[in-house]
């Protein structure tokens, strides 16, 4: 099964795309990931992604598409996979849609007051790239990775002031998007809570039961 989690920063996609990750035992491919992966590589493309990203801006179309289109092309894709973060604009989804027969796309609704909120309180592994948050999904010692130890820190992009130019950027380049898979009756949306356990079902019934 092919799926698309579209919402904006902190709306919980990448929480629900891990839980259906192991559900439906296929990847979930977060573009963030991959991109703070090309930049621990300290490539060329790599340092240019990092300026790029603790800035708040999104990363060029064609960079995204790139990467994105390389990893599912590997092996563990070939039952599906969770596009977690992707595609962000029409231009990104315009390619996915030629290249790719989408089984449901899942839209994340929140408040952006909620979402500031949200964000303030998550917490990322360097290392593993786990997202943790000191409410929702907390580690389970303070401050410290659940698998290598390593210190949680706040990710420069999950900083007050970038969350809003983060959100800015969602309304603007993404919204589209969504009005995009309206049209599309393999789309559904979810009004997101504070309960995971209740967005979860909400998604469940989204994928089984349509």
């Amino acid at each position: 099964m092919k799926l698309i989690f579209i919402g904006a920063p902190g709306s919980g996609k990448g929480t629900q795309a891990e839980i259906f990750s192991k559900e439906l035992k296929i990847p979930s491919i977060s573009t963030g990931n991959i991109l703070r992966s090309e930049v621990k590589s300290c490539s060329e493309l790599g340092n240019r992604i990092k300026d790029t990203i603790n800035k708040g801006i999104l990363v060029p179309d064609d960079m995204i598409i790139e990467l994105v289109m390389k990893r599912i092309k590997e092996p563990d894709c070939k039952n599906g996979y969770i596009l977690d973060g992707f595609p962000r604009t029409i231009d990104q989804g315009v390619v996915l849609d030629e290249k790719v027969n989408i089984d449901k796309v899942i839209v994340f609704n929140i408040k952006d007051e909620d979402l500031i909120q949200r964000l303030g309180g998550r917490r990322s592994c360097q290392k593993c790239n786990i997202v943790y948050h000191i409410k929702s999904k907390p580690p389970l010692l303070n401050n410290e990775c659940d698998l290598c130890h390593s210190k949680l820190i706040i990710r420069d992009d999950d900083k007050i002031d970038v969350i809003k130019d983060r959100l800015e950027i969602y309304n603007k380049l993404t919204v589209p998007v969504i009005d995009h898979y309206k049209k599309i009756d393999k789309t559904h949306f979810i009004n997101c809570t504070d309960c995971i356990e209740e967005n979860t079902e909400s998604i469940r019934r989204c994928i089984y039961e349509n």
